[in-house]
């Protein structure tokens, strides 16, 4: 493992944060506030050719390396962290399943419009009694002649209200003997009769990223739209959520990155009894802190992207880098708050939307409990995990 950017690598940082603080970083408040998807800065986004970042060249993208996706997450959730969960979505969740486990007619079918961004990915797995426990899940397909017909409701889906095409997760093979085989993944585009959003949340942080309740009433998919093979839904999801939690990872990281800045410019700025507050030792410390827990946070994940990058089982690290820059988001967001006292506490300053935006980093794509019972039992040697099939 090499701990410089390469090259390629750098350029990527570079030209990522001169978009996101360019186009991102000065309406972020307000696009927050008024719970708006940032149309605009979304197709510049995709013009500089970031939206097919997990996807090959043969379908329209340009494949970058995994510690570079993390980059792009990273340096988005530093200015708008809801700006960087619509992009992980689309690439991580959406975009790499569909790489990893399409046929070639699927991937002919749907990569080209995600890669130019003319779709964007939303990825459906949860539902109201079966978020951790995901083989709980109630909505069902069955099978009629040659298509799978599709009912139940879905809930979480990000970037569920402006999607142009879902991977939805449902109850196909219910009499399976294992619990693994009895759901299937299916690709449905947004314009399928039968799907509709019923609701778009409204959330503590992240507010400018629509999460959606997706119905589906008498959906019919095609057999040839089930991702994966029919009765393998759960090995989909799972292999997906290994990667996607390097994605959250990076998000975390970017939030915590950003609020680390703040504190540091406002301790710069801001005096009191005669001299900056980073000169008093209780500030310094908590400066000192912040930053060393980034860094980790940040050689968590990249360590992970560097071992899905190898083809190496990456559960385990994906769940660590989740786990723990997950807690130091909120950690270092609370900080950055406590240092700019009253201020901190007000939307003149971006210290309470990282605070905000951080929260849910600790809930989705697998709670902290769960990321300590995926480490847990593979220290156990009770999960084997899965390797990345792109690796």
């Amino acid at each position: 493992m090499h701990f410089a950017h390469t090259d390629e690598q750098q350029m990527v940082r570079d030209t990522i944060r001169e978009f996101a603080e360019a186009e991102l970083m000065p309406e972020a408040l307000k696009r927050d506030k008024e719970k708006l998807f940032a149309r605009e800065q979304w197709e510049k986004y995709c013009a500089l050719g970031f939206a097919g970042m997990t996807i090959s060249e043969e379908y329209g993208g340009a494949l970058l390396d995994p510690i570079s996706e993390c980059i792009v997450v990273e340096e988005l959730s530093r200015c708008d962290a809801s700006f960087g969960v619509l992009a992980a979505a689309h690439s991580g969740l959406v975009g790499t399943t569909i790489m990893n486990w399409g046929t070639e007619e699927q991937k002919r079918f749907a990569l080209p419009k995600l890669a130019s961004g003319e779709w964007i990915g939303a990825y459906s797995l949860s539902e109201s009694g079966s978020g951790s426990d995901a083989a709980a899940m109630q909505c069902e397909a069955k099978l009629v002649g040659d298509e799978w017909v599709l009912n139940g409701t879905k809930l979480w889906v990000t970037n569920g209200n402006v999607a142009g095409i879902y991977v939805i997760f449902a109850r196909s093979h219910p009499e399976a003997p294992k619990k693994s085989q009895t759901c299937s993944a299916f690709i449905v585009p947004r314009s399928t009769p039968g799907l509709s959003v019923t609701k778009v949340e409204d959330k503590m942080g992240i507010r400018a990223s629509d999460t959606a309740e997706i119905l589906l009433k008498d959906v019919h998919v095609p057999r040839s739209m089930v991702l994966g093979g029919e009765g393998s839904g759960l090995k989909v999801a799972f292999n997906a959520l290994d990667i996607s939690r390097i994605g959250i990872a990076s998000q975390a990281l970017g939030i915590a990155q950003g609020a680390l800045d703040f504190a540091v410019q406002y301790a710069q700025e801001r005096e009191t009894f005669g001299k900056k507050i980073i000169e008093h030792q209780s500030v310094s410390n908590y400066l000192a802190d912040m930053a060393t827990r980034v860094e980790a946070a940040r050689l968590l994940t990249y360590r992970a992207a560097w071992m899905k990058e190898h083809g190496m089982v990456h559960t385990k690290e994906s769940s660590m880098c989740k786990l723990f820059a997950g807690d130091t988001a909120v950690w270092v967001a609370d900080r950055a708050v406590q240092i700019a006292g009253g201020y901190g506490y007000t939307t003149d300053f971006p210290a309470e939307r990282f605070f905000r935006d951080a929260k849910i980093t600790q809930i989705y794509e697998g709670t902290q409990e769960m990321q300590r019972l995926v480490i847990t039992r593979a220290l156990a040697g009770t999960v084997k995990g899965v390797a990345s099939k792109a690796g």
